[in-house]
């Protein structure tokens, strides 16, 4: 039984990583069909290849995106959608998706919705609760830094904010100078664990009991969707509640 239940979560580890193996690709495909196929000179690239090595992503997965990209023989046109809704509880929820074919993409979405315990609304009816912006992270276990020289290093570099937290440092910038921010940081020697631009909750909601089941199972079927490449919501949940449902 033990073996069975080993077994069952490396299958669903694998395939997690695939999940995101797909989705990085992707990713990396549209910003090289944008902005090029040199890193140094596109950023948005730069930045989903670095996501990428980040979860041991094959290099000839990156190399093979690349070059379906901005090879002639590769038609596919993907192109980024938002669909907003509701989970459980009364959450709000934003999905991000990259797909070459938005009514698949709005079936599917929709369908976990539905499913879940939720509902999805129309454009706009939850996205005025959150914030775009760019959020740099820094692993306080592999950088130890003195708190006001990084505060003072980020303000200088363009940055809005700098939160400590228990295990990292969040760099927060407004979404178009976070190119300027990222750089001027790494120059100066500091090395982000993650990198992205993102929408962030302007306030959050508390979720416990069915409503949080529920709701991890709305995001993993999410995350089990090809297209959908982020979630963001509101929801906060306390460490012993995500323990207990596992």
């Amino acid at each position: 039984m033990k073996f069975k239940l080993f077994k069952d979560r490396k299958g669903k580890a694998d395939q997690a990583k695939n999940n995101q193996f797909v989705k990085l690709g992707r990713e990396i495909f549209v910003a090289a069909r944008k902005g090029g196929p040199n890193p140094d000179a596109n950023f948005a690239l730069k930045v989903a290849i670095e996501s990428a090595r980040r979860i041991h992503m094959p290099k000839d997965n990156i190399e093979r995106a690349i070059k379906k990209a901005t090879g002639d023989g590769e038609n596919i046109e993907y192109e980024e959608i938002m669909y907003e809704g509701y989970g459980p509880g009364g959450i709000a929820i934003m999905v991000k998706c990259l797909t070459d074919n938005r009514n698949r993409s709005a079936a599917d979405v929709r369908a976990v919705f539905n499913k879940r315990g939720g509902n999805m609304g129309e454009s706009g009816c939850v996205s005025y609760m959150f914030d775009e912006k760019g959020i740099l992270t820094i692993d306080r276990e592999l950088h130890e830094l003195d708190e006001d020289e990084l505060m003072m290093q980020a303000l200088e570099a363009g940055a809005d904010d700098v939160k400590v937290n228990d295990d990292s440092y969040e760099i927060t910038t407004h979404p178009h100078e976070f190119e300027k921010v990222k750089t001027a940081l790494e120059q100066q020697g500091l090395e982000f664990a993650e990198a992205s631009v993102s929408w962030v909750p302007q306030n959050t909601i508390k979720v416990e009991g069915e409503n949080a089941e529920k709701l991890m199972k709305m995001m993993d079927s999410f995350d089990d969707l090809d297209d959908v490449q982020d979630v963001y919501s509101n929801y906060e949940m306390d460490e012993e509640e995500m323990a207990r449902i596992g």
